[in-house]
């Protein structure tokens, strides 16, 4: 009995062991694709690379990381293809870098399975909605020197952002709204939305894409009655022509 109850154990040593070296085998094998400067967590598919002092996005992160921390560097911009091939992304932390522009379509290939952006405390002043493309990732965006204008404007309205820290995207400088001045005043920063929180300005009323949808109706119609007085033009004076050689 005794013979057989330490076979047992031995055998069961011998999974345990088998078990552990093939865990330690995976980690070496996903700490060998750590970007320099980062540490990753193969539990939980995590890539921590806080305060790592890096100055562009890491090229080589692991193509299975859910949660990527690349928060408190000096990044200063995404390119398109960032993050295309982490096709099971769930949490981006950007905040606390100096992001000022994104590539266009920089946040389009993000996975779907993405649940939070966060691009707090950056140097972000435009942004379009072709930007983020459609992700349903609770945005954070407060703490950046925001241009508010229709493109921001657009941007929030489709984005899903976190209720907590809406109200702290602020206006560092604006465009002029709908109603908002003369007509003969000359077109430039608005001061007194300066300080503002954006949604508080939607919510009273003023929207900043009238005017530039105005804007555009109007040159449209100026190049519209330019092209009709050229046809007009060149009817005359092909008449004209026409009457002069008979």
């Amino acid at each position: 009995m005794s013979t057989d109850l330490r076979a047992d154990n031995e055998c069961v040593g011998a999974i345990c062991w088998l078990c552990a070296l093939l865990s330690a085998s995976l980690w070496v094998q996903v700490c060998a694709g750590c970007p320099e400067g980062c540490k990753c967590a193969w539990e939980s598919k995590t890539v921590l690379c806080v305060s790592a002092g890096l100055l562009e996005v890491p090229r080589d992160l692991p193509l299975e990381t859910v949660s990527l921390h690349l928060d408190h560097n000096f990044i200063n911009s995404i390119p398109e293809d960032a993050f295309q091939d982490l096709l099971h992304l769930q949490a981006l932390h950007l905040s606390h870098n100096k992001i000022d522009s994104l590539a266009s379509g920089a946040l389009r290939h993000l996975s779907t399975e993405l649940r939070l952006l966060d691009l707090s405390y950056n140097q972000l002043r435009y942004a379009r909605q072709e930007e983020f493309g459609v992700t349903r990732a609770k945005t954070r965006l407060y703490h950046n020197p925001w241009h508010c204008d229709c493109s921001l404007q657009q941007l929030i309205e489709s984005l899903n952002l976190e209720p907590e820290t809406v109200h702290e995207i602020v206006c560092k400088s604006s465009a002029r709204g709908t109603n908002e001045g003369s007509r003969w005043e000359e077109a430039g920063p608005v001061t007194g939305h300066v300080g503002q929180p954006l949604v508080k300005l939607l919510d009273s009323g003023v929207n900043f894409c009238s005017l530039q949808r105005r804007t555009i109706d109007v040159a449209m119609l100026i190049i519209m009655f330019v092209w009709f007085f050229m046809v007009i033009g060149y009817v005359v004076y092909y008449n004209y022509i026409g009457e002069d050689h008979s």
